[in-house]
């Protein structure tokens, strides 16, 4: 079935300013929240709308991603690099109710799905180029070595929950901006899991899970740039209640280099050459990614001149292309001469019809007499 317009679905313009986006958001959610419409599903599920759409439009990234591409362009792929929302839609319905809404208690108590997890690393603009293979070391949850993932120190089996009587919730009373209300809530004493263990394990408080580190290998390709990031689905936090595992993104940043800065998949660098050999004509060595290549260097080049040294660049992501590498030649006039190089330059100045220590002539002196 076809989405509805975000902009449709929240009633603003498209043109918009985000106080008209949350104020027109925060109408609907009071009108279709679940607490106040218990068995609407019809409501329910236009609430899961808005919430989706207010979580699109009021951010920047995400409202031009889809002003551009629409519904398309808030799908990522299953892997790979893609853009991505750390923290999900959420509860959004906290917003209004905090943290222990009913459909939390509910949802703690049934099998969820682990939180996905970030990991920042810096690789060199080389291996950014060519890809690289690493191990790295991640925060996360494993079974207690003490006793044995069962969270008793005797060993003995969880029992009953006397708080919630093993339901994971509890009911409580609340002050809302709708006056006093009633909500189901997960269980302050089992969270949610409906069993308590009687003797709980110190190492992990009755949990039977700890925090460790664990290693990864991840596969950078070749071509990445900053800012983008690689999912491996499966290697976040574990779920709770045998609850699948989240995800892990690797956000990738690339250092800056010496001698090349990049733009998209193409490089730039900047060579020096002496007077003499933009003026004659050279044969020059410049580096590459790929090692030394060589340019011809024309009779009378100035500087500033640009040369391209075709698929010297970056790979494509996704594709075979390659970038480009363009060298763009300075001319270094000598700041000491000899007098040999005085005598010389003097009779070439002369060969050219040109007077040194004279009062000017030609365009400069009407350019300067233009500021006089």
């Amino acid at each position: 079935m076809e989405k509805q317009d975000y902009y449709e679905l929240l009633e603003v313009p498209k043109n918009a300013s985000n106080d008209e986006i949350k104020k027109s958001y925060r109408r609907l959610a009071r009108k279709l929240h679940p607490d106040l419409n218990p068995g609407d599903a019809a409501a329910e599920e236009r609430f899961k709308q808005i919430s989706e759409a207010y979580q699109v439009l009021s951010d920047d990234n995400k409202r031009r991603q889809y002003d551009t591409f629409g519904h398309s362009g808030m799908n990522g792929g299953g892997g790979g690099f893609e853009d991505f929302g750390f923290s999900g839609f959420g509860d959004i319905f906290d917003m209004f109710f905090g943290g222990g809404g009913a459909r939390g208690g509910r949802r703690q108590h049934r099998p969820s799905r682990g939180a996905d997890v970030r990991y920042d690393i810096e690789i060199s603009f080389r291996d950014a180029a060519f890809g690289k293979d690493a191990e790295i070391e991640i925060p996360t949850i494993v079974d207690c070595e003490k006793c044995s993932g069962t969270g008793s120190a005797s060993g003995s089996h969880p029992v009953t929950c006397s708080t919630c009587g093993g339901s994971g919730q509890v009911r409580q009373v609340s002050n809302t901006i709708f006056g006093q209300m009633q909500s189901v809530v997960t269980c302050p004493a089992c969270r949610g899991a409906g069993r308590q263990v009687p003797d709980p394990c110190r190492a992990c408080s009755g949990s039977g899970r700890v925090r460790a580190m664990k290693k990864v290998k991840i596969s950078i390709p070749a071509g990445v740039d900053s800012g983008q990031k690689l999912r491996l689905v499966g290697e976040g936090e574990p779920g709770e209640l045998g609850g699948p595992r989240g995800d892990l993104y690797v956000v990738v940043f690339v250092a800056e280099h010496e001698f090349f800065k990049r733009n998209g998949q193409d490089i730039f660098c900047e060579v020096p050459i002496s007077f003499t050999q933009a003026a004659l004509g050279d044969e020059i060595e410049v580096p590459t990614l790929r090692g030394p290549e060589k340019i011809d260097i024309p009779a009378g080049t100035q500087s500033g001149m640009v040369f391209r040294l075709r698929e010297k660049g970056f790979p494509n992501l996704r594709g075979k292309s390659r970038g480009d590498q363009h060298v763009m030649v300075k001319v270094v006039v000598p700041k000491k001469l000899n007098s040999k190089q005085k005598k010389l330059l003097s009779e070439f100045a002369e060969a050219g019809g040109e007077e040194l220590r004279r009062p000017q002539t030609g365009p400069l002196k009407k350019i300067i007499e233009m500021f006089k």
